[in-house]
């Protein structure tokens, strides 16, 4: 972020012009970064009984980290293209991406194994991952309703 801020400021950008341009191309990084951590055999979810599970160390768990890279990576990639093929407000692509990536990484949670230290934070079953979530979904409305509100719409388009 800080480097993206640097050189927006050096191109005369600010940082959401800068996150807005990223913002269609990084769920690409998220989807091939959580691939890497399926051949790695790190962050499998919960066992399960469905079909598709993996038998790792005698146990039938769920590959949560390709649930990951379809949602957060693949799907969200597709999704912020498509988006931002067109004129849109400035603002726009970050807040739909902050509040996509937070809604698909709170679902996931539901299939991943907590972290061992916190575990289960309230309810039995309120993740740190969906607490962490639940500000980037946030954000992603508010800076999306901005983007939207009429004065910042009619101002700019991206």
């Amino acid at each position: 972020m800080i480097a993206m801020w640097l050189y927006g400021r050096k191109l005369g950008h600010s940082i959401w012009r800068m996150t807005d341009f990223v913002a269609p191309v990084a769920p690409l990084g998220l989807g091939f970064g959580r691939i890497g951590n399926f051949i790695n055999g790190e962050l499998w979810g919960k066992p399960t009984d469905v079909p598709w599970g993996f038998l790792v160390n005698g146990q039938v768990l769920h590959p949560s980290q390709l649930y990951e890279a379809i949602l957060e990576g693949f799907l969200l990639f597709a999704i912020l293209w498509f988006y931002t093929a067109k004129p849109r407000p400035y603002l726009a692509a970050s807040g739909l991406f902050l509040l996509l990536y937070g809604v698909f990484r709170f679902i996931i949670e539901f299939y991943r194994v907590p972290d061992a230290h916190p575990g289960y934070l309230a309810l039995g079953w309120v993740t740190m991952g969906q607490v962490l979530s639940l500000p980037m979904v946030v954000a992603g409305a508010v800076l999306l309703f901005m983007a939207y509100r009429s004065d910042v719409a009619a101002g700019e388009k991206a």
